[in-house]
C-alpha cells in the first residue's frame, strides 16, 4: 500500500495528518536527513511533502532522497510564504532534460 508523509516541523504540519498524511518531525538539518533516509528505504512511500523551511535546513538531503527514491518529493510553502524552492527544483528539472528553460522567470 502507498503512503503520503509530510516532513517539517511539528506546529506547521500537523493539519496533515487529518486528511490521511503520516506526519514525521523534524526541525533540524540532522532531523531532516534522518528521517528522508527513513523514508527513502522505505518501499511504501510513493509521496513526500516537505516544509520549505525544513527542506532548507538541508537541501543536500532532499538531493540524496531524490537520487536514492522513486517517491515523490516537493517542497510546500510555510505560513511565513513561499521562496519557491519547488518551482526553482522543477525548472532545473526540465532544463536538464530537455536542454532549454521552458518555464522562463518566475
Amino acid at each position: 500500500m502507498s503512503k503520503a508523509f509530510v516532513v517539517g516541523e511539528k506546529p506547521l504540519i500537523q493539519g496533515f495528518k487529518g486528511v490521511g498524511f503520516e506526519i514525521v518531525h523534524a526541525d533540524s538539518a540532522e532531523t531532516v536527513l534522518t528521517a528522508l533516509n527513513r523514508l527513502a528505504r522505505d518501499p511504501e512511500t510513493s509521496l513526500v511533502l516537505v516544509t520549505e523551511s525544513a527542506a532548507a535546513e538541508n537541501p543536500e538531503a532532499i538531493r540524496q532522497f531524490r537520487e536514492s527514491s522513486q517517491a515523490i518529493l516537493t517542497t510546500i510553502p510555510t505560513h511565513l510564504g513561499s521562496s519557491h524552492l519547488g518551482f526553482k527544483e522543477m525548472r532545473k528539472m526540465v532544463e536538464r532534460s530537455i536542454g532549454v528553460d521552458m518555464l522562463g522567470k518566475e
